[in-house]
């Protein structure tokens, strides 16, 4: 019709983006692990049950399991705080306080495996306070939970804080004006808005920490039956030329995490619906 303009759009049509995306994704995602399909074919069912209930593998994946589980849940927590400072005080040396918390994503992991172990190793200046008391923090579980918190608290902090940012303040003072403590104001009023991004962040630190290999292969002290991570099992069978047991390793730890992460995407969208 004359006189008429055609909207456009900033980025190309559907059809070229969606091609790019789907080529990225296959580069990237999917032919990686098509790949790692393709490697455990050469499996007999019966091979590869065996390998899954090895008493070492169970052992390396209740390690890697619990302790990114505990590092997730404790950093849901400490990064909520943090994002709460960062969001509603002025303080000096905010700007620092604010980059410190990406410095997990450009400091190389070896790095902050060698730094934590020599802080809370029984001689270090941590764990020596700790190893009177009868409590090893290095090599140990305990140890592995404190880098995978390292390395994850960045995830819960940057998913919680731009929703902190967007949230009226007048619906705090409304409920506080309406005589709810605070107690009840953030379970009724902030905690269902926070409760879907503390879920994202809670499930990125999880995927990185059962992934985790740098920062905790020097704190775990690699102890089979012990401390042994599933990505450091993998890697020894890689060693000792077992491409078959470690493609087991790997295909079963993804297929684990993949379950574990649908489980817990579902729950946020659950709750999304919810809080509408």
């Amino acid at each position: 019709m004359l006189g008429t303009t055609t909207k456009r759009g900033v980025l190309p049509g559907f059809g070229l983006t969606m091609g790019y995306s789907v080529l990225y994704l296959s580069l990237v995602v999917l032919i990686p692990l098509s790949a790692l399909l393709l490697n455990s074919t050469g499996l007999t069912l019966g091979k590869f049950w065996d390998i899954a209930t090895d008493p070492r593998v169970l052992a390396s994946f209740k390690v890697s399991f619990l302790t990114a589980a505990a590092a997730g849940l404790i950093d849901a927590v400490l990064g909520l705080l943090l994002a709460w400072v960062l969001v509603r005080y002025d303080f000096p040396g905010k700007g620092i306080f604010d980059a410190m918390i990406d410095l997990p994503f450009a400091l190389p992991t070896a790095v902050a495996g060698v730094a934590l172990t020599a802080i809370y190793s029984s001689n270090g200046w941590i764990g020596s306070l700790f190893e009177p008391l009868g409590i090893k923090i290095a090599f140990s579980p305990i140890g592995i939970t404190l880098a995978l918190m390292f390395i994850g608290i960045p995830f819960v902090v940057r998913t919680v804080q731009p929703v902190l940012q967007d949230l009226d303040a007048e619906v705090e003072e409304a409920a506080a004006t309406l005589g709810a403590s605070r107690f009840r104001t953030f379970r009724s009023v902030l905690f269902p808005e926070l409760l879907p991004p503390l879920l994202t962040g809670f499930a990125l630190a999880f995927a990185r920490g059962i992934g985790e290999y740098g920062s905790v292969v020097f704190i775990s002290g690699n102890m089979p039956m012990r401390t042994e991570i599933a990505p450091l099992l993998i890697m020894s069978k890689l060693e000792q030329f077992d491409y078959a047991g470690a493609t087991a390793v790997a295909l079963l730890l993804l297929l684990i995490s993949f379950v574990l992460l649908l489980l817990i995407n579902s729950l946020q969208r659950r709750f999304r619906k919810t809080a509408r």
